[in-house]
């Protein structure tokens, strides 16, 4: 298993339910998450998403962007779904996070869902608190500590 990986996007939005807008930083406190996103404080801290897994979708949704699966971090090359629940995680130089969850369970059918027929959260996203804070970037690397 490849144990690096790149930050393509980090993504937040203000409220749960909505699609997080790509942002040029985000900053990751301990033990609480996102600066100023919804999930902040939460039971799931920081959500992951592969961009091998948004790949699988976009045969049916050619349009879709970063944030539209309401993902904090967007991460190529590393198999996130192949992660166990307790995995370390470092982001860029000092981040560090644990796995927390993988796959989530959707109460109500999403604007992918209700287009495509199905959703790859479920399945392929990944849950994360935040052990060591500071700030995340698009192209910041991620590796299995």
């Amino acid at each position: 298993m490849n144990r690096t990986g790149t930050v393509r996007a980090v993504c937040i939005s203000e409220r749960k339910g909505e699609r997080k807008q790509v942002v040029d930083s985000i900053e990751l406190r301990e033990d609480y998450g996102v600066e100023g996103d919804a999930h902040g404080g939460s039971g799931r801290q920081v959500s992951l998403l592969a961009v091998e897994s948004v790949d699988k979708m976009r045969s049916r949704m050619p349009t879709l962007a970063a944030g539209d699966f309401a993902e904090n971090l967007l991460v190529e090359g590393l198999p996130l779904t192949n992660l166990i629940l307790g995995a370390k995680l470092r982001v860029g130089d000092s981040v560090e996070l644990e796995i927390t969850q993988i796959g989530k369970k959707c109460h109500n059918k999403c604007n992918i869902h209700k287009t495509v027929g199905f959703c790859i959260m479920p399945t392929e996203g990944v849950f994360a608190r935040v052990l060591k804070g500071g700030t995340v970037r698009d192209g910041d690397s991620i590796a299995l500590m």
